[in-house]
């Protein structure tokens, strides 16, 4: 899946798997750029990976379903199985497990 192939994307979807999240608090979680936190995010958006809601100023980000959220675990949980470690893309990814948004 196309929005699966940068890690940028991957590291942000597992911090929105935790909860909703706004532009600010992605760009201090994950220490990037704000400007690529946002493009990434309308890639994401594009996708209907997650959805965005406006409070006040703010953009607040969070997946857009329960499906997108089971997507992110069964793609990770192929990547990271016991026995089979692969190495690449998702082999330098840490990705937070937590209750899903």
């Amino acid at each position: 899946m196309f929005a699966l192939s940068t890690p940028s994307r991957v590291q942000i979807l597992g911090r929105l798997r935790e909860g909703p999240r706004s532009v600010g608090e992605l760009v201090e979680d994950l220490g990037m750029e704000q400007s690529a936190v946002s493009h990434q995010l309308r890639v994401l958006r594009d996708q209907n990976l997650v959805r965005v809601e406006r409070l006040g100023r703010q953009r607040v980000y969070a997946l857009h379903d329960e499906y997108v959220a089971a997507l992110l675990e069964a793609a990770l949980s192929q990547v990271n199985r016991p026995g089979g470690q692969r190495k690449g893309l998702f082999g330098r990814i840490s990705v937070r497990r937590g209750a899903a948004g």
